[in-house]
């Protein structure tokens, strides 16, 4: 289990990539890449092309990310997910929070 950030050309959307188990093992990894950012970026990306399991920790991550990111008037976007993680984030309702692909 990986957790990567990086940022877009142009510098102003930060991408959080996860890789293996979406869980509470990688709560400091995650906070740490949204946090530690040197700038504050005008949109995230999380990218779960390469996660394989996502349980209610890390429905409790992205939450925090959203609070950090402005609440309701962050721009996050969850890409990528497998069709397990995508039914697990709409069965959450996560889909009114996020902008889900």
């Amino acid at each position: 289990m990986t957790v990567t950030a990086s940022w877009s050309a142009e510098g102003d959307e930060l991408t959080i990539a996860v890789e293996g188990r979406f869980d509470f093992s990688v709560h400091q990894a995650f906070r740490r890449a949204y946090e530690e950012a040197p700038d504050t970026p005008r949109s995230y990306v999380v990218d779960l092309a390469r996660a394989t399991y996502l349980d209610s920790s890390a429905l409790g991550m992205l939450l925090l990310l959203r609070d950090h990111a402005g609440g309701d008037n962050a721009d996050i976007s969850i890409v990528n997910s497998n069709e397990e993680i995508l039914k697990v984030l709409t069965v959450s309702n996560f889909d009114q929070l996020f902008k889900l692909s």
